[in-house]
């Protein structure tokens, strides 16, 4: 999840508030909070990310549509492709699932090359096996080429 619009660490709590509201989904794991530099359109303002690992009965596209909803109860407007954002959930796995139809790809697309992802994915899930790679997120990480982390933050979620 990430946010570089507004009240961005608010804007990451609130999202796994409303996670952990739902009765289909348990937040189990919570990563810290990176400051990281924006990723594709450079002009804009640093992005605050984080990532949860959830059990869920919801399946992926329910859980999709579920995220979807949340980005919009947090007041996300449309903005040109990685742009600014007030909120933004993305589904990086779901179990070991590979699937693309429509706007749902998973795993997520460029995962594997982005730091601001793999970071805070290493806190909570080193030994995550990417399903297409075939490889632990952590030794993902260690070769990793991009750099946008900027710094950990020290609030929490």
């Amino acid at each position: 999840m990430g946010s570089n619009i507004g009240d961005r660490i608010g804007f990451i709590r609130n999202a796994v508030e409303e996670i952990r509201k739902d009765v289909h989904c348990k937040v189990k794991l919570v990563s810290a909070v990176y400051e990281t530099a924006p990723y594709g359109n450079s002009k804009q303002p640093n992005f605050y990310n984080a990532v949860i690992m959830i059990s869920t009965n919801y399946t992926l596209e329910e859980l999709f549509s579920f995220l979807k909803g949340i980005e919009l109860k947090l007041g996300r407007k449309d903005s040109v492709r990685w742009g600014p954002r007030e909120i933004d959930l993305d589904i990086l796995f779901f179990d070991e699932i590979i699937y693309s139809e429509n706007n749902l790809k998973v795993p997520h697309p460029g995962v594997h090359l982005r730091d601001f992802v793999l970071v805070p994915l290493v806190e909570i899930a080193p030994n995550l096996i990417h399903p297409e790679l075939k490889e632990k997120i952590i030794d993902i990480c260690k070769r990793n080429s991009e750099k946008n982390v900027i710094q950990k933050l020290s609030e929490k979620i």
